[in-house]
């Protein structure tokens, strides 16, 4: 489902799905304001205007407010790569990550040369894949984009592991048919503007601030991917590839018209030895407060479905995240 009936039927989610769970949220709130887990709790996100930082300071101020003794620190990154190495290297206590990325890192997968434990808090939200190019641009696909130059995203981000992989499924060689660039977002915005490259791939909500931006001067039009999901899902080499397809309405940016691109879902993920309480205040802050953590900037295009929160493919769940679910669901 795609489109409007998609829109609506997300929209429909968050609002009729969750109620059921919700019912008597503020009493429940109420009853965890003076209990619960205490300490100092590292929430590593993205680039600082990016979607993942707007959803991971949301969080933040949930958490804070639900459980005042747990006091929350949000940290920048490169993206979901650098996320998991963060997670790896005890530098940051949760995380988001594309699913994609997650699922390599715990198989042990490229871009990861070796498994890394994981455990999953929930299933968030979707990323939508957004390959922008200049308005007046003639290129109609990616394949077009042999010989141009492209930025896809900051090194350690799961949209420049994602990028390579679109250009490869178009039958592009990055390095070799197509420049490429590791920009981050601001970087990327004043290249597109000056004529330095020639497209940019970003991944995250609707609509994003480092678009937005462009809309006007130079004016853009985003590349539609969904044709290349047969290829790339073969080349994961495994059986779930996380993407999926899904549409960029129409007017998210200026005047471009409806796109059909890639989601991937986003999941929170965490070390396995996070104390079980924090995982368990964790969930029932992305349960109960699911209204509160989607930025309002977003056009309800993404979506924080309390039904789907458990759908985290191979990364296990957290037992604490189990227990708080089981508590939650009866």
């Amino acid at each position: 489902m795609t489109g409007p009936a998609r829109r609506t039927a997300l929209r429909a989610v968050l609002g009729a799905a969750c109620t059921g769970l919700l019912a008597g949220a503020a009493t429940a709130d109420a009853r965890h304001t003076d209990r619960g887990p205490q300490g100092g709790l590292r929430i590593a996100t993205g680039e600082s205007d990016g979607f993942y930082a707007a959803f991971g300071r949301l969080l933040a101020g949930q958490v804070t407010a639900a459980y005042p003794r747990l006091s929350c620190e949000v940290i920048h990154s490169e993206g979901s790569v650098a996320n998991v190495r963060l997670l790896r290297t005890r530098r940051t206590d949760v995380a988001l990550t594309l699913a994609d990325i997650a699922w390599a890192a715990y198989a042990g997968s490229a871009p990861f040369s070796r498994g890394v434990p994981l455990r999953a808090i929930g299933r968030v939200y979707e990323n939508y894949v957004q390959l922008a190019v200049r308005a007046d641009a003639t290129i109609g696909s990616v394949a077009d984009l042999a010989g141009r130059t492209v930025s896809l995203g900051a090194p350690a981000s799961g949209g420049a592991v994602l990028g390579d992989r679109l250009l490869r499924a178009a039958g592009l060689t990055p390095g070799v048919d197509v420049r490429i660039r590791h920009l981050l977002m601001p970087q990327a915005a004043r290249a597109m503007r000056d004529g330095a490259i020639d497209a940019l791939l970003v991944a995250g909500g609707v609509p994003l601030s480092v678009l937005s931006g462009l809309d006007t001067r130079p004016g853009i039009r985003l590349l539609p991917l969904t044709h290349l999901l047969p290829r790339l899902r073969a080349g994961t080499g495994r059986p779930g590839s996380g993407l999926e397809a899904v549409t960029v309405p129409a007017g998210a940016y200026g005047g471009t018209t409806e796109v059909a691109t890639i989601g991937v879902a986003n999941l929170l993920l965490c070390r396995p030895d996070l104390p079980a309480p924090v995982a368990a205040a964790l969930t029932r802050v992305l349960v109960r407060r699911a209204t509160r953590l989607v930025p309002t900037t977003a056009l309800g295009t993404q979506f924080l479905d309390a039904r789907s929160l458990i759908s985290t493919g191979v990364v296990p769940l957290h037992p604490g995240a189990v227990a708080a679910y089981r508590e939650l669901h009866g």
